[in-house]
């Protein structure tokens, strides 16, 4: 079996590679275009009275990033920017004009990525020729490696062969490097079209250096959620946003003594249609254990995720609340509401800890996928708070432990423990001391503004754009 399904990753592996174009001899870059190997983006922008900035985001948390990332770059650049790329309703509220919608890229997985890798290789090529056209000073893509990696390294071979030097190359969110075999060494190539990566664990930053990658530790994203609800004018004490539950479930109608589950399914289509049936067997195996149980299901802003959820609970065993996306409030008074929550892996488990509730984390693939995490993975974890404090503080079931049975067992153990739940709550204050970004990072911006340090100063988005603004390249 183990044989067969090496041959099997090999050929899913090779039409992986294949995702990618023949460059057309007839294309050229305009002359005139070259862009210095030592000015700073900010010294570029000033020259040419704009500063260009292509971006490229594939999924919803890096269509998020890539908002704040826009918003903190506008705040300090001295000079106007201009965006384009690709991205989702976040960045386009930021002024981007999107070349295709982000959800056709919104795709993760080796066995799941074989079907639409024809639809892949077009986007590549228009998101390549868009980048060409638009003559940036600088890239930045948003996490998403299988494509931003493919998208940066043809960018940069087609400015080689034409003997320019081509535009500064930025990487938000490091491939976790640190979670499989031979991982580490893999960074040595990516310096040869990255410039810069910004991470958002503390561990990663030295070890990309190491490889010879520059990186900075920026914080992690979830930081800027208590940035935009708690407003205050001195750095926090406490990492920690408290929702209004009582506000939530009058809104929505649901009594007091309801037994409310959040359930966040994932934020790709390929996800939610596989976990969100396993998310209705578990609460189906729970409504006898409540008197009143409703789940407030979390909906990604994805055109087709929405689509799928809204049939999808038309026969829900359960009562049902939806909550939309778009409003960080929103979903942190939900929270408060539930007395615990159920999410597929993701960056979720970290805004679950930042409102200090309780979860259980589940995970499936294609058996195929699953297969090649057990042989490949060297953490084991999936969940970022279990890998930053190396323990099984939150509860996962993954693969074929995955079941509503499991799920339901856990979740049950989760809701009456006090024990169980006050171990999760205080480990969360232990992840957010690791997760904010180092005081000499807030300094820069202190003294590029010339005022004292801010909360404001500690957005991981706002240390990545000042990066873009000062970064030289050697």
């Amino acid at each position: 079996m183990a044989t067969y399904l090496k041959r099997l990753l090999s050929e899913v592996s090779l039409q992986h590679r294949q995702l990618t174009f023949r460059i057309p001899n007839r294309l050229v870059i305009k002359r005139h275009f070259l862009v210095s190997s030592q000015k700073a983006a900010i010294d570029m922008g000033s020259k040419d009275g704009e500063l260009r900035v292509f971006i490229v985001a594939g999924e919803v948390s890096g269509d998020m990033i890539g908002s704040r990332f826009m918003d903190s770059l506008k705040k300090l650049s001295p000079c106007p920017v201009r965006f384009a790329g690709v991205g989702g309703l976040a960045m386009s509220k930021q002024g981007l004009d999107s070349q295709f919608p982000m959800e056709d890229i919104a795709v993760m997985g080796i066995w799941e990525l074989v079907p639409h890798l024809s639809k892949l290789r077009v986007k590549l090529k228009q998101t390549v020729q868009s980048a060409l056209s638009f003559q940036p000073h600088v890239v930045l893509t948003v996490d998403s490696k299988g494509f931003s990696f493919r998208f940066l390294k043809q960018l940069r071979a087609i400015y080689g062969q034409q003997g320019l030097v081509g535009p500064l190359h930025f990487h938000y969110v490091a491939p976790s490097f640190w979670a499989w075999k031979g991982g580490e060494e893999r960074l040595k190539g990516l310096s040869k079209f990255v410039d810069h990566v910004f991470c958002i664990l503390p561990f990663e930053a030295e070890v990309c250096i190491s490889k010879g990658l520059n990186a900075t530790f920026v914080g992690h994203p979830t930081l800027e959620d208590v940035l935009e609800l708690e407003v205050k004018d001195s750095i926090c004490n406490e990492w920690k946003i408290q929702g209004t539950g009582e506000t939530f479930k009058e809104q929505h109608g649901i009594s007091s003594g309801t037994t409310v589950i959040s359930l966040l399914p994932g934020s790709r289509l390929q996800e939610v249609t596989r976990m969100l049936s396993i998310f209705s067997n578990t609460m189906e195996l729970l409504k006898d254990s409540h008197s009143e149980l409703t789940a407030a299901i979390h909906v990604a802003p994805n055109k087709y995720v929405e689509d799928y959820i809204r049939k999808a609970v038309c026969e829900w065993p359960t009562s049902v609340v939806l909550v939309p996306s778009g409003s960080p409030q929103i979903k942190y008074d939900a929270f408060s509401a539930s007395r615990v929550a159920l999410c597929t892996s993701g960056t979720v488990a970290v805004e679950l800890q930042l409102a200090r509730l309780p979860c259980v984390v589940a995970y499936r693939a294609h058996l195929l996928t699953e297969w090649l995490i057990r042989f490949k993975a060297k953490v084991p974890y999936i969940s970022l708070p279990n890998i930053i404090l190396d323990s099984a503080i939150i509860p996962e079931a993954l693969f074929n432990e995955c079941t509503p049975s499991k799920l339901a067992s856990l979740l049950k153990n989760l809701t009456d423990d006090e024990n169980l739940r006050r171990k999760q709550i205080c480990a969360a204050e232990k992840v957010f001391d690791l997760l904010v970004p180092p005081r000499v990072s807030c300094i820069q911006i202190q003294q590029e503004r010339s005022r004292p340090i801010l909360v404001d100063d500690y957005r991981p988005s706002m240390i990545a754009a000042s990066t873009v603004l000062h970064y030289r390249r050697i």
